[in-house]
């Protein structure tokens, strides 16, 4: 019988792994795909944004933010850093708080933690997919393509939904039940959003560096400014990623194309000027003269409060991370299981989901490094 199972081969479960095979404990690591930390590999947009400086609970979505915000206390961004250093590399934030290798190169992170789990003879086993799960005589019984395996202990962390080109395809949540354990709704997050047919059309490809609303009604329920992408079906760009956590199909969003420049300023220009010459992108400004059909403060209007429709996303095949999962409050503050003994939740698996700017990598370590902690 092994000592300790990890399933899932991603950044949560690595870094149990090799936090585990350092304090001396024997370590399976069980993993669906041929190899290791494929979606971390591609993660900030391949350049390997693993945190961020401005951390806190209130970057997260969770059945229990106070939990969230206790762990985050006991293993943060300042200690994520600390540990990936102490396998080599070197790791710098941005202007914005987001840290990255010094390298910018997110396959590197999962270099690191290849090699780290050899220097600790963690046993690595690809292309293992766990198909069933059950709890006996306190003990785990897992079912491998024919082949049985029994552990004292389990850490299931194999992953969400989002992003199934990188292997993650919802099983773990199967496995999760398999053992009694209920799942909440899910639904991508961090995601492209669809709009209304037509309200982007002849916008495919330009980016915007705006204002985001989003209206629930008459309602705001998030806003922020960021990057703003036009697509041929709607919106992508970091505002709307950290937007796609908070909207729901039907609601508004409310884009401030030049957000540096007030309505009263914008209107007195459109005023005395003939059209939208060095405001905005002229491919924009002809879309836009072409809706407000001569209305100049119709055309102020649209200019700083674009209207879209949200019609849904583009799914999880475009989704960074899962919203929804395992309820923080089947699992105690060592996120062992309340149902099953020697029974441990990680990473996206749990119902918890971040912001985008390394939030997500983060809640992977920061899972795993109590785990690591509750199993020593």
């Amino acid at each position: 019988m092994e000592h300790i199972v990890i399933i899932g081969g991603g950044a949560s479960g690595m870094a149990c792994a090799v936090m585990l095979g350092r304090r001396g404990a024997r370590v399976t690591l069980l993993e669906r795909s041929p190899r290791l930390g494929r979606k971390l590999s591609a993660t900030g947009n391949g350049q390997g944004n693993v945190t961020n400086l401005n951390m806190g609970g209130e970057y997260y979505f969770s059945d229990d933010p106070a939990k969230v915000a206790r762990l985050l206390a006991k293993f943060g961004a300042a200690d994520t850093i600390t540990f990936l250093e102490s396998m080599g590399g070197i790791f710098l934030p941005d202007a914005r708080g987001r840290v990255y290798p010094a390298g910018r190169q997110a396959s590197a992170v999962t270099d690191l933690f290849r090699r780290e789990l050899a220097r600790f003879d963690v046993t690595v086993c690809t292309d293992c997919r766990v198909e069933r799960i059950a709890a006996e005589k306190g003990q785990f019984v897992l079912s491998c393509g024919g082949e049985e395996r029994r552990a004292e202990r389990i850490v299931l962390a194999a992953g969400g939904c989002a992003a199934p080109h990188f292997g993650t395809d919802g099983s773990g949540f199967s496995l999760a039940r398999m053992l009694g354990h209920s799942v909440t709704p899910l639904s991508p997050a961090l995601v492209q959003l669809r709009c209304a047919k037509g309200e982007v059309r002849g916008l495919k490809g330009i980016r915007v560096d705006g204002g985001l609303r989003v209206l629930r009604g008459q309602e705001e329920v998030f806003s922020c400014r960021g990057d703003i992408l036009f697509t041929e079906s709607g919106v992508s760009g970091d505002a709307v990623f950290r937007a796609s956590s908070y909207v729901r199909s039907g609601d508004t969003l409310l884009v401030d194309l030049l957000p540096e420049v007030d309505e009263e300023r914008l209107f007195g220009v459109l005023r005395a000027h003939e059209g939208l010459l060095c405001l905005v992108n002229n491919g924009l400004g002809r879309v836009l003269e072409g809706r407000a059909a001569g209305d100049r403060r119709a055309l102020c209007a649209l200019i700083k409060r674009f209207p879209l429709t949200v019609a849904g996303t583009l799914g999880y095949d475009h989704a960074q991370v899962t919203k929804g999962g395992v309820p923080l409050a089947e699992t105690d503050d060592g996120l062992m299981s309340r149902l099953h003994r020697g029974l441990f939740l990680a990473g996206e698996l749990l119902n918890v989901d971040g912001a985008c700017g390394g939030y997500n990598l983060q809640w992977a370590f920061t899972s795993a490094a109590c785990i690591a902690e509750a199993i020593s």
